[in-house]
């Protein structure tokens, strides 16, 4: 990696043009670094260099990227110093494979994304000192190409290296998003971080994509309610005995936090809708993973993976 006393980051890829990919990249933009935002859907992509990303609700913005492209390939020419992957995990593997084939020394990538073990997918091609993992905290949803609807937005969002050589790397990343409006820190604790929001999303994202219910109207339903009140007991439970700090008030915690988010679609709920493949895997699969190897049964965790995944063989 380049000299981390000196990393400063000039020009961004961010891979994924769903609501996600394209906060990050206009805020980026916003504090005037050059931008290309990639998606394999045109159509996705194609108003973001022209007209520009529309992000409104907790926050109001237009703004231009430098340019678009509809390959990971094509940002191979743009000679990147930071990667951004905002797309669904479940694509790791494709995306990361093709990053292989033109990374460089002191080239970064960050996993923008949900779920656990993110980055060690990409730290297993790239890299532990080329990885870095991001805990994003904003809802959103794309209300058209390049249009996204931000229904809450809770800052700071944090980055953490995995090697810590490139602890400066990750503060440069970190000040360059906060430079652009999206205020962003260093932390030394994203495993906890990451856990402490996987366990709101294993409990809430898969019930709303089975039921079809919003958020708030899976908590205020009292038989509902019951499912997500022993999924987050369970995913605390598989936490606890694989060493995970999470804080003796997580509970409480996530129960209020999810008891104000309001009327709003988890992705993995839009995902169904869209009939797309969801990052269950990743969220309640690593649940069930991480609960076998501590010996802790995870009935509820094991059947939203087995409803969702049911629902996706249809498609």
């Amino acid at each position: 990696m380049k000299n981390q006393t000196t990393f400063e980051p000039r020009t961004f890829g961010v891979i994924g043009a769903g609501p996600v990919g394209c906060i990050v990249a206009a805020f980026l933009a916003k504090g005037g670094y050059d931008v290309a935002l990639c998606d394999v859907i045109p159509d996705l992509v194609a108003p973001a260099a022209d007209r520009g990303v529309i992000i409104e609700g907790a926050e109001t913005l237009t703004q231009r990227v430098t340019q678009t492209c509809t390959s990971v390939d094509e940002l191979a020419g743009m000679d990147c110093d930071v990667i951004f992957i905002t797309v669904k995990a479940n694509a790791l593997p494709l995306i990361v494979s093709a990053i292989e084939d033109f990374h460089r020394e002191g080239m970064v990538v960050v996993s923008w994304q949900n779920g656990i073990d993110t980055e060690l997918e990409i730290a297993g091609v790239l890299g532990k000192n080329a990885s870095m993992r991001a805990v994003v905290n904003y809802g959103c949803g794309l209300a058209g190409p390049a249009h996204v609807k931000m229904a809450f937005h809770h800052p700071p969002h944090f980055i953490q290296e995995l090697d810590p050589g490139a602890r400066d790397a990750a503060v440069a990343i970190a000040g360059a998003l906060t430079r652009g409006g999206l205020e962003t820190r260093h932390t030394d604790q994203i495993v906890s971080m990451v856990w402490r929001k996987s366990i709101m999303n294993a409990s809430m994202n898969p019930v709303c994509a089975v039921t079809g219910l919003t958020m708030a109207q899976a908590m205020n339903d009292p038989i509902i309610f019951k499912i997500v009140d022993a999924l987050v007991k369970e995913c605390i439970q598989v936490a606890r005995a694989n060493e995970i700090p999470l804080g003796w008030e997580y509970y409480t915690h996530a129960m209020e936090y999810m008891g104000h988010a309001g009327d709003h679609k988890p992705s993995m709920l839009m995902d169904i809708e869209n009939r797309r493949r969801t990052e269950i895997d990743f969220i309640n699969g690593k649940f069930v993973e991480y609960g076998d190897r501590a010996g802790i049964p995870t009935p509820y965790n094991a059947t939203l993976r087995s409803l969702v995944k049911g629902l996706e063989s249809k498609f």
